[in-house]
């Protein structure tokens, strides 16, 4: 798994968790609704950081809360 994918779980999971939908996210984390949705697309390889961080905001939580998860433990390496 990469890290893309690793953070799109973990947004999934933290979602499930507090029962609030992409669309709840994004106006939390003031970004747009395409925004959200560009992230979770799993056509797209790329994330942006300052999104991870303004959904964090959002949600309430800081960067050490949400990248401390199991998996981002069992990330493969993205230099291959």
């Amino acid at each position: 798994m990469n890290v893309k994918d690793a953070t799109v779980i973990r947004f999934k999971e933290i979602l499930k968790e507090r029962n609030i939908a992409i669309n709840e996210l994004a106006t939390m984390s003031g970004v747009t609704p395409s925004t959200a949705y560009s992230m979770f697309d799993s056509s797209r390889r790329d994330i942006s950081l300052i999104t991870v961080k303004k959904f964090c905001d959002g949600l309430g939580i800081t960067l050490e809360e949400f990248f401390n998860s199991k998996i981002f433990t069992e990330l493969e390496p993205e230099i291959k």
